[in-house]
């Protein structure tokens, strides 16, 4: 019994890394591409403007999804805010590339689980096909639900969440400063909002709403 609850486990993280690597990746890119182009050069001189998964694993991260296997992160992309010409407007785009790029990328993923159901469905089925199609559809579709759920959760305004940097971005600069004297607690109110489940109670919802109108392009 141990033995089968092992590559059970196995199993599972196989079929959920390819989709948390993706998900990280588009996510911390974005975020450092948006600050490129916005004039802030630090991403691109920390060598993060690249899809390699490996620039941005970060170690305890990694090691969460591995005992979890659901829950992990990236590190995040340095931005200094001395270079963008409007730090706090400049910062909203910036905060909201990531959830944008994992939203986009769940399109794209979709697209990818209507051809493969598609395949599988066709007249051209085999024992061959069946073997690569049956765990990619799951891959592809762990993925899916990997994006959606990164990209709701760091909608959170929390720190150190993309929420947070978009709530300070839209309001006015007076309340924007005073909501800095949040931040060196922000780690401490997310731990808080996990254990207490009011995190799945706010992020539920939206994951469920988007995941339905996504899977209604393969229907």
């Amino acid at each position: 019994m141990p033995d089968l609850d092992i590559i059970r486990y196995i199993r599972e993280l196989v079929l959920i890394a390819p989709g948390f690597l993706l998900a990280i990746t588009v996510h911390e890119y974005s975020h450092g591409y948006i600050a490129y182009k916005l004039g802030d050069p630090t991403a691109k001189m920390a060598g993060r403007l690249t899809f390699n998964p490996i620039s941005h694993l970060d170690p305890f991260g990694t090691l969460a999804l591995v005992l979890t296997r659901m829950i992990g992160w990236a590190k995040p992309v340095p931005v200094n805010p001395r270079y963008l010409k409007k730090p706090l407007q400049d910062m909203v785009w910036i905060s909201l590339g990531g959830p944008l790029a994992n939203i986009l990328t769940a399109i794209g993923l979709v697209i990818c689980l209507k051809i493969i159901s598609t395949a599988a469905l066709s007249g051209y089925r085999s024992p061959t096909t069946d073997f690569f199609l049956g765990p990619l559809f799951l891959i592809v579709s762990f993925g899916i639900r990997i994006n959606v759920v990164l990209a709701v959760f760091n909608l959170i305004p929390v720190p150190p969440l993309d929420g947070f940097g978009i709530l300070k971005g839209l309001l006015p600069r007076s309340y924007a400063y005073r909501l800095e004297a949040v931040e060196p607690y922000g780690f401490l109110i997310l731990l808080a909002l996990l254990f207490t489940g009011v995190i799945n109670f706010l992020i539920a919802p939206p994951i469920i709403a988007v995941e339905n109108i996504l899977l209604k392009l393969i229907r």
